[in-house]
């Protein structure tokens, strides 16, 4: 897939197995053979000649939609340098309708998606993305369904480091006060008392089937709203558990008077535990570095242990051996005594990777890589067959359902593809029709102005469309490269049209009646370690009508959890529905720099410093570590999670501003080297770091970086992947 020659891999895999008419990786075959398949009903002739068969058929049409992308945008590049002096929007609009671009909105409709599980279709509530290819953070983001607001409060800053309230490397009694006190806040807030406060509590006790809680002065007060308590542990009269439910989401009070916390509190409460990320997104693509038949299995294999509930890793935490397992389900009892579960995991979606890559895990009859978006669907739901047959200890979906992110896919056709493989590998594998639900990613421009087209080449199994600013704006960048250069990057997320996209994406959300049967999600917040600065905006995306939004971390999902016990996203969506639809010539407009003449030399360095530091920093640790996803330190020391989305973005704006003379390719070399002695400094102490300053020339992941900027007008898409898989494979090749 790469644009570079020198970077072409061998098709010549001479210790490949075949099966049907494909050539396969040993380790994938193994995997398939001895992991997968025994427990199905499905043997192994079955499967691989199913592979093959769908291979053979899609493949092709895979092929001519990747066509059909590049001869858009030559034809858009001929069209924008024809109209660059005399741009026109309204003549523009009218010229992508012409080539097909800009498709004609049919008549309304409304999803029909069935069998989907609660925590999509009635929760509202954080939601994770996590690299399925580490075992550890899939675990620890699978197990985030619930997390300690103790512990989110404790180690953050929300609670600011003053007035003794510091963390220092012992617990902080003051500083464990103010995370009391911010608990009982939250009590108050969402489920206040008819009398008093959580604040002068000093006992929980379930008494006639409702919780009543005795005060300081020996007053006992029932809550405001009974209804919010439902379940509990221990006797009724001394719970050590006290399950309340607001939003649809649970809170658990926990009490243990001998506890270290709990001995400090008068009720004798230890933590409070809340229903956090109830959904997480499994990745297979942007955050995680699979290039080939030996990381895809290390995937693959993960994804098993999690769809049976059995996936386990082991690793060292202080100097002594720790083993993370799949989280059981919680019981409890009902006020009327009788038995309460609480399912224990976050429901789990698994992110495909899209339309564009293949991958030399499997070669096909002619010698050539498959679509790994196809090899992807056929393992992944095959993988997926152990939850729906029951076949582990735990389970994911109740209702039969295995859930697939979609994400790069470009327009209505390219959607329509989506559900014709879904319907395949449903009818190779034995699956009722729609087992296999979507969700879309709306992050590249051809999607969002053909949304609702797109939906309703999904409608049957659609479950999540989302929105994000990095790709979206990625692409932006790539289709329009030639009209003019592109405003600064903080500019760019400023103007109009990135709120008419966000207002976009939960408008056409709605009018398809997304309300009660999928998700409209929102991106990431970025700053790991920002975390009070995360509370104070992130309301902002519940406000919006999204009823899921992405966080970086367990903790963050706890905290961000309690947004949607202060509003209720449901409501919100229900006084949106109405309202008018953003203007898609909002959306059309291109984010041009107003006046690039104005950029000063000091605004055009510090712009490019920004970017190729953020670039190498990535870079650096995919190709030489194998690592997709990880908290890289941008040019002020400040932690931000970075995928390849980040990565798209960064490469392109720099790639349109050499191609319109803002900056000099000279210039660009030159930040490219002394940024990577600052990236050097910042991972000085990471063991696994190979430096780049010492032989530019020579450091694989550096001439990678250098090529994501200087042949980024040549990338499809503007994407990355293919670059970096290239050199990705180079490295590997070399041991």
């Amino acid at each position: 897939m790469t644009q570079n020659a020198e970077l072409n891999t061998t098709n010549d895999h001479p210790n490949y197995q075949h099966r049907a008419a494909l050539s396969v990786d040993p380790l994938l075959v193994e995997f398939i053979e001895t992991e997968v398949l025994p427990e199905l009903p499905i043997s192994p002739d079955q499967f691989w000649s199913s592979m093959a068969a769908v291979i053979q058929d899609l493949a092709p049409i895979n092929q001519k939609l990747l066509k059909k992308r590049e001869a858009l945008q030559a034809n858009l590049d001929q069209w924008l340098m024809k109209n660059r002096d005399s741009f026109d929007l309204a003549a523009y609009a009218d010229h992508l309708k012409a080539i097909g671009y800009l498709v004609e909105e049919g008549p309304a409709f409304r999803i029909g998606t069935a069998n989907v599980d609660a925590e999509i279709a009635q929760q509202a509530g954080p939601q994770l993305v996590v690299p399925t290819s580490n075992a550890r953070f899939a675990l620890n983001a699978t197990n985030a369904r619930w997390g300690s607001l103790y512990d989110a409060l404790y180690g953050t800053d929300v609670i600011a480091e003053a007035g003794g309230a510091e963390k220092g490397t012992g617990y902080n009694p003051v500083r464990g006060q103010k995370v009391i006190e911010y608990g009982r806040d939250f009590l108050d807030q969402h489920f206040p008392l008819q009398q008093g406060s959580h604040h002068q509590a000093t006992a929980y006790e379930i008494s006639e089937q409702q919780l009543l809680v005795t005060l300081a002065d020996g007053q006992t007060s029932p809550l405001k709203d009974p209804g919010l308590a439902v379940g509990f542990n221990g006797e009724a009269s001394q719970p050590s558990q006290v399950v309340l439910k607001h939003h649809d989401l649970h809170v658990i009070i926990e009490i243990d008077r001998d506890s270290v916390i709990g001995q400090t509190d008068p009720a004798g409460v230890k933590d409070l535990t809340l229903e956090a990320a109830v959904t997480t997104i499994q990745d297979f693509e942007d955050s995680v570095a699979a290039v080939d038949g030996e990381d895809k299995v290390g995937v693959y294999r993960n994804w098993l242990g999690l769809m049976r509930g059995d996936l386990q890793d082991t690793f060292d935490k202080g100097g002594r051996p720790m083993t993370r397992v799949a989280a059981p389900d919680k019981a409890f009892k009902a006020l009327d005594g009788s038995p309460l579960t609480l399912h224990g995991r976050s429901l789990l979606f698994c992110r495909n990777v899209g339309h564009l890559m293949t991958n030399p895990a499997i070669m096909d009859a002619g010698g050539n890589e498959v679509p790994e978006g196809i090899m992807d669907a056929m393992v992944s739901v095959l993988v997926a067959m152990h939850d729906l047959r029951q076949l582990g200890p735990l389970r994911n979906s109740r209702t039969g359902s295995v859930y697939i992110v979609k994400p790069k896919m470009h327009g209505p056709e390219e959607a329509a593809f989506a559900n014709t493989l879904f319907d395949r590998v449903e009818d190779e594998l034995g699956l009722p029709r729609h087992t296999i639900k979507i969700g879309v990613m709306d992050e590249e421009r051809r999607t969002t102005v053909n949304l609702k087209e797109c939906i309703r080449q999904v409608k049957d199994r659609i479950v999540f469309i989302n929105t994000g600013f990095l790709d979206r704006t990625g692409d932006e960048i790539h289709t329009s490269m030639l009209l003019g250069p592109m405003a600064p990057k903080a500019e760019i997320k400023a103007m109009p049209w990135i709120a008419a996209y966000e207002n976009w994406n939960v408008d056409i959300g709605l009018e398809c009646g997304f309300t009660g049967i999928a998700q409209i999600g929102k991106g990431m917040w970025a700053m790991p370690d920002e975390m009070a600065k995360m509370m104070t905006t992130k309301t902002e995306h519940p406000e919006a009508g999204a009823n899921c939004a992405w966080v970086p971390s367990p903790n963050g999902a706890t905290l961000h959890a309690m947004h949607y016990h202060q509003i209720n996203v449901f409501d919100v969506q229900a006084l949106l529905k109405d309202r008018a639809r953003a203007d898609l010539n909002d959306i059309l407009t291109i984010p041009l720099c107003a006046d690039p003449a104005a950029l000063t030399a000091e605004q055009i360095q510090r712009e490019l410093d920004n970017n190729a530091q953020g670039i190498l920093g990535y870079v650096v640790r995919w190709v030489d570590q194998g690592v997709g996803c990880s908290k890289v330190p941008d040019i002020n020391n400040v932690g931000l999670m970075e995928d390849r989305a980040t990565l798209r973005i960064s490469s392109q704006h720099i790639c349109n501003w050499l191609v319109h003379g803002i900056c000099t390719e000279q210039q660009v070399k030159d930040t490219f080297a002394r940024m990577a002695a600052v990236v050097d400094q910042q991972n000085a102490g990471d063991p696994a770091y190979q430096a780049m300053a010492a032989d530019l020339a020579n450091n694989t992941a550096y001439q990678a970086a250098l090529d994501l900027v200087f042949i980024g007008q040549e990338q499809p898409s503007g994407y990355t992947e293919p670059l970096l898989h290239a050199y990705r494979l180079r490295l590997k090749a070399k041991g």
